[in-house]
């Protein structure tokens, strides 16, 4: 059978509620709503690392951050060079060998590499709507025998970071003023999604069309000392959590929806070039974020923390001829199991190195109750300040410094992480037992960097 084209939508910084097909009333997003409805939502998904190179660099290798040694953005800091294996097995090369057209636009931000070293061909530097443009267009217009596998990686809804940035640049430190003062279009962006609509009385607006603050607004009495010192990093982050109101934390959701519904327009003009070029029917189509924004929860805002708001990203796979409007609670790691996907689905046989599990079995409908997929237990999020181990029904998270490091919540009872339970005998075996799967992670992690030699 011919090889379906492959279309790989990114979004930056949105989280796993950040859609109205997730259940989110305050927000309207279509264009995702439509490839739920047309594919599989998979709704236990995690990111390997809460921000934004890292997990990048996951994305398109496969591996966990820690395997080379990365935290956080700073990677000239954290790595000198990546190991050759990594650019070898790029996954634009793979697709090219396997009969693919590859091609890459809009946001990359990956550690001593660029999309072109993986082997994709680059036709868009635009993260925005000349990127949804350029990659429409490219759809419409193709007309190759060969099939395409692209990725079209938009920057919104992470614009959204620039409103605590500008609001407290003077008094954060020069970092911060250059931020506000050079990212002119990303600060213009986010004020116009501040804006209150037209004609509407500041009152109205908050009592009808306002998000409403979540249910964990306030910080946990136990909060791990980490959150204070992650905190006190970025000064604005700090400053945001001490001086906005009630009102200005619900107008940070409004900005941080509007964004979202922004992108989803943008993706919607992929999707209409899909159907208007009949290439609707042969085309996988996989939408992912990097990893999601605190969204006001615990009074926070950016990424970062072992939060589940920061961890968890949307995932929903289109495939040939898979369910329509499936939801599936298997646990993912986006990071390490979607290419493995997109390998699969091009008939690229999985390098030794790769630890993730494709999800094409349950895209296109076929998994047994027997499969790979059924097996997975936990999966774990790195983060420059700690780790999480993540069970179908608990979390263990264990930060690297600071006072109440170690904290375990009961998802199903406790969704909101407003308390730790990790001294709760009924919790305890459950705890330990991630406790240990987060430790393993960790001791075998020299073992999956050789492997990469």
């Amino acid at each position: 059978m011919k090889k379906p084209n492959i279309l790989w939508i990114m979004t930056d910084q949105q989280n796993d509620k950040m859609m109205s097909c997730a259940g989110n009333i305050w927000i309207k997003t279509p264009n995702m709503d439509y490839l739920a409805q047309e594919g599989v939502r998979f709704t236990e998904s995690y990111c390997t690392n809460p921000v934004c190179l890292p997990s990048r660099f996951s994305l398109f290798t496969g591996h966990y951050p820690g395997d080379i040694g990365l935290k956080s953005n700073d990677y000239c800091r954290e790595v000198e060079r990546l190991p050759k294996r990594l650019l070898t097995d790029g996954l634009g090369k793979k697709l090219k060998e396997a009969g693919y057209e590859a091609v890459y636009g809009g946001k990359e931000h990956l550690p001593h590499m660029r999309a072109a070293d993986l082997g994709f061909d680059y036709i868009c530097s635009d993260e925005r709507g000349e990127l949804a443009d350029t990659c429409a267009k490219y759809i419409r217009d193709y007309k190759k025998e060969e099939p395409f596998a692209m990725v079209a990686s938009f920057i919104n809804p992470h614009d959204i970071c620039l409103m605590a940035i500008s609001d407290f640049a003077k008094q954060s430190g020069p970092v911060e003023q250059m931020l506000a003062e050079e990212l002119i279009t990303e600060t213009e962006t986010v004020h116009e999604a501040m804006r209150i609509p037209e004609g509407m009385h500041p009152d109205v607006f908050y009592r009808t069309i306002c998000p409403t603050l979540p249910k964990n607004y306030e910080p946990a009495a136990d909060e791990p000392e980490a959150i204070r010192i992650m905190q006190e990093q970025r000064r604005f982050k700090k400053l945001a959590r001490e001086q906005y109101t009630d009102e200005r934390w619900r107008l940070h959701r409004w900005a941080y929806g509007k964004l979202t519904e922004k992108v989803d327009g943008e993706i919607g003009r992929l999707l209409c070039a899909l159907k208007d070029s009949g290439k609707w029917e042969d085309t996988v189509i996989i939408f992912t974020s990097d990893h999601g924004d605190m969204d006001a929860a615990h009074k926070m805002e950016h990424k970062t923390a072992l939060y589940q708001e920061c961890c968890k990203v949307p995932l929903i796979i289109k495939g040939i001829s898979g369910p329509e409007n499936e939801v599936s609670s298997s646990l993912t790691v986006n990071g390490l199991d979607l290419i493995c996907t997109v390998m699969d689905y091009a008939g690229i046989e999985k390098p030794d190195h790769l630890e993730g599990i494709s999800l094409k079995r349950e895209a296109e409908g076929e998994s047994d109750g027997t499969s790979e997929r059924k097996e997975r237990e936990c999966v774990i999020v790195e983060s420059e300040f700690g780790i999480a181990a993540v069970g179908r029904s608990g979390k263990y998270v264990r930060y690297s410094c600071g006072k109440n490091n170690e904290q375990f919540y009961d998802l199903t009872v406790n969704p909101s992480e407003d308390h730790d339970q990790m001294s709760e005998e009924k919790y305890r075996e459950e705890a330990e037992k991630l406790k240990k799967v987060a430790g393993l992670h960790i001791t075998l992690r020299e073992d999956r960097r050789k492997k990469l030699q």
